[in-house]
């Protein structure tokens, strides 16, 4: 059995992050990882993957990019390298190749969490295993003929190895984009299955957006100052891309490349997929949300932009034969759910998800980091979690005095 004061399931940003805290409050904890430093942006990320943020937004505790591009976009090699400097720098006490099996409450201040390498013990535990737990496949996926090969993005690496023939990309926002792209460059036929998505330009009034965004405040907007909290935390990405040429990626680009567009998928029966007749809404949404969001910074600027061309939604199929259309393989690019089966402790909702109060869950001493909108609008990116990681920080080392006083008493 081992014991220690705080224990945080996870290696990547955020339980660096959270560890660095800790650790500057002179709180003993580990670090337990179940593959290596940054195991998701290693082995779950496809190979021409940058990050969607630019090199200055990559900031955490202590630490921050310091490089010769701070415009650029990091590849997830370099992700990596970040991670694993940042670990050592920090002297982060990380155990890796460790799978957490179960966490359990074992009364007031004493969580007991059972590894694949034996027994912990804490008064305090830390849920940082991020947004992008398991993809999340729809149940048409079951219905699709055998032949046809299913992918999601954690899976797919490049162009080379989608066996031949016509591909379906479900799902337009930043990833389904990016693999959609890819495929038609790589001279495959491509079908992308749209549903709600948020179109962006890359750049504005000569600034990357994001650059915008951060000026405004708009990234650390607190969670207690949206309307409906809960749909803010279920919004699609934004429809970017990080290029070495910040070029703007949207449903526009892609039907310059070739790219079929149908509505959102629907049911699968007899090897034929169905599609709603909601593309022309969809498209006018997200050039709505768009026109919205550049206003705000025409008035925070002071002046105007040039605004991307708006978009007219094609003729869209309601209905396709997968075997006759060629389609070989059917990519699902339609988010993820976390999977908190091992969390053994009474702070689940109906849908599987963590409750919580910005972070605080009702089980006094754990804590959950790393999930969108947490405690701002960026809590879930790597130059965001910095900053949740503090406030919880804070939290444990008061839970941790309580928890002591508890025991002396």
């Amino acid at each position: 059995m081992f014991r220690t004061s705080v224990i945080i399931i996870g290696g990547g940003q955020a339980g660096l992050a959270m560890s660095h805290c800790l650790t500057r409050r002179g709180v003993d904890h580990v670090v337990l990882e179940r593959g290596r430093v940054g195991e998701r942006w290693r082995s779950e990320r496809w190979d021409s993957l940058r990050l969607l943020t630019p090199n200055w937004m990559t900031r955490l505790p202590g630490r921050a990019y310091d490089g010769p591009d701070p415009d650029g976009f990091m590849s997830m090699a370099e992700v990596v390298r970040f991670l694993e400097d940042y670990a050592a720098s920090g002297a982060c006490p990380v155990e890796t190749g460790v799978s957490v099996r179960s966490v359990t409450r074992r009364g007031y201040g004493r969580y007991r969490v059972e590894t694949s390498h034996g027994a912990w013990e804490a008064p305090a535990v830390v849920v940082a295993t991020g947004m992008c737990g398991v993809p999340l496949i729809p149940p048409a996926s079951a219905a699709l003929p055998d032949d046809i090969d299913q992918l999601t993005p954690t899976a797919y690496r490049n162009p080379s190895m989608v066996r031949d023939g016509g591909v379906l990309v479900v799902g337009a926002s930043a990833s389904g984009l990016q693999l959609a792209e890819e495929l038609a460059r790589a001279g495959r036929r491509v079908t992308l299955s749209v549903g709600r998505h948020i179109r962006l330009p890359r750049r504005y009034l000569g600034r990357d957006i994001l650059w915008w965004f951060d000026r405004m405040g708009t990234l650390t907007q607190p969670a207690q100052a949206v309307p409906n909290l809960e749909r803010a935390r279920r919004q699609p990405s934004m429809q970017l891309v990080g290029r070495p040429d910040h070029g703007s990626l949207d449903l526009g680009t892609l039907m310059d490349a070739g790219v079929r567009l149908t509505g959102r998928a629907g049911a699968v029966t007899g090897g034929r997929m169905a599609f709603a007749d909601d593309l022309p809404e969809a498209m006018a949404a997200a050039d709505a949300r768009m026109v919205r969001l550049l206003d705000g910074i025409d008035a925070f600027a002071g002046t105007s932009g040039a605004r991307p061309r708006p978009l007219t939604a094609p003729a869209t199929p309601s209905r396709l034969d997968l075997r006759a259309e060629g389609i070989g393989t059917v990519i699902w690019a339609t988010g993820f759910r976390r999977d908190y089966s091992w969390l053994h402790v009474p702070v689940l909702d109906a849908a599987g998800e963590i409750i919580h109060d910005g972070g605080v869950t009702p089980a006094p001493g754990l804590v959950v980091l790393g999930l969108r909108f947490l405690r701002h609008r960026s809590s879930n990116f790597i130059g965001g979690v910095g900053r949740d990681a503090e406030a919880l920080a804070d939290h444990l080392v008061r839970h941790l005095a309580t928890v002591r006083r508890v025991v002396a008493a």
